[in-house]
């Protein structure tokens, strides 16, 4: 009986015991526009290495301004569905101009990535479908595969001759993170691509973590690996990482996207995100246009973290992204040095099972090009100490 309390104080009890319970923290102020990675919080001023604002984005004074301007013209609730009266004009500006960045006909706002990820998969597979997952995709894409009633068939973590051989037995949809949001690395998109191609499947690519950081114009995993819009038919981002505010999309075809727009439930019933969203995102949208220095920061900062950490021999994962697992083994260590790093002034997040394997748990270090060369520097020191410390014990 799963509503019983005493059940579910047991079940509280067990994730204590095995270091998984979560905790959230509470923000007191967040970052200003002159120290964008910079928190407060429960009243002491850390070094933000916790965040997705890979662009250093989050507190653009242009984002700011944008959405005050629509604020004052439509006020700050969407007050319905976009199917209602909820799509305003700044949405509809803000979808053409997703859809011409990312070389597709047509875009849809999505209220969260999660729900952009359920949407899509329940309304173009179902029952009789097989879906190809990697092992290691975000969980909105699992959970999307379930709702859909679908048969959900995970392949080892970026195994593309795994999923060539699974292809042969008739599967609909292979579905994929562009960039892996606990590890940093990159699916195989072009063998996933031209596989989907000869069986006849259709890939549909997350780039939460890529879209706005790779590629030289920023268009994400897939611009990086020379992909188009035949080769992968949908791509799903998000809009609360590289670009700084929230929300979600999916791009693809005209035919397609007019067909999630009458299909997809996540998008037809709820409300759509308040237009000032909408304005401060295309604002991110042309700076991450307009200003390819700030992936060109974040380029050199990813590069002299690793390289201070390779000659401290820290266990990274292999990633050239902005995310830098370091691995720690078991949970009670992940948080043990997670603590250690807030007591030298650092917000590092430990990841522990069930997000990641049993045996992995890891500190997830993010990198923005809002970062100075000190913070890197002081962070690898700090982690090197902690380092050095355990290995002598």
């Amino acid at each position: 009986m799963r509503l019983e309390r005493a059940e579910l104080a047991r079940e509280l009890a067990a994730l204590e015991a095995a270091q998984q319970r979560r905790r959230r923290r509470t923000i007191d102020s967040g970052p200003k526009p002159a120290e964008p990675t910079r928190l407060c919080i429960e009243g002491r001023e850390l070094l933000n290495f916790s965040g997705n604002d890979y662009l250093g984005l989050r507190t653009h004074p242009a984002l700011i301004a944008a959405a005050q301007a629509a604020m004052g013209r439509f006020g700050f609730g969407a007050g319905a569905a976009h199917l209602i009266t909820g799509h305003s004009r700044e949405h509809h500006a803000l979808e053409e101009e997703l859809a011409d960045f990312t070389g597709r006909e047509r875009a849809l706002l999505f209220s969260t990535g999660y729900m952009a990820n359920l949407g899509v998969i329940a309304a173009l597979a179902g029952r009789h479908d097989t879906v190809l997952a990697d092992r290691l995709n975000h969980a909105s894409l699992v959970d999307g595969v379930q709702l859909a009633g679908a048969r959900l068939k995970r392949y080892a973590h970026a195994d593309s001759a795994a999923v060539g051989r699974a292809l042969h037995g008739g599967a609909r949809l292979i579905v994929t993170d562009g960039v892996f949001s606990m590890d940093g690395d990159v699916a195989p998109l072009p063998q996933l691509a031209a596989l989907a191609q000869q069986h006849g499947a259709w890939l549909i690519v997350d780039d939460a973590h890529g879209l706005g950081v790779l590629g030289t114009h920023g268009r994400g995993s897939l611009e990086e690996a020379g992909l188009d819009a035949q080769q992968v038919p949908l791509l799903v981002g998000t809009l609360g990482k590289a670009f700084g505010t929230f929300g979600a999309f999916v791009a693809g075809d005209a035919v397609l996207i007019e067909y999630l727009l009458q299909r997809a439930r996540t998008y037809i019933y709820t409300t759509a995100v308040p237009a000032a969203v909408a304005a401060a995102t295309r604002a991110a949208l042309h700076l991450v246009r307009t200003e390819p220095w700030r992936r060109e920061r974040l380029r050199a900062l990813i590069q002299r973290f690793r390289t201070a950490a390779a000659a401290h021999g820290l266990p990274l994962l292999p990633s050239a992204t902005p995310i830098q697992p370091l691995l720690q083994g078991d949970s009670a260590q992940a948080l043990r040095t997670a603590a250690q790093l807030e007591e030298r002034g650092f917000v590092v997040s430990a990841i522990r099972p069930p997000t990641v394997p049993r045996g992995t748990a890891r500190l997830r270090i993010t990198l923005s090009s809002a970062h100075s060369d000190q913070d890197i520097d002081a962070l690898v020191a700090a982690l090197a100490a902690l380092h050095a410390q355990r290995s002598a014990a």
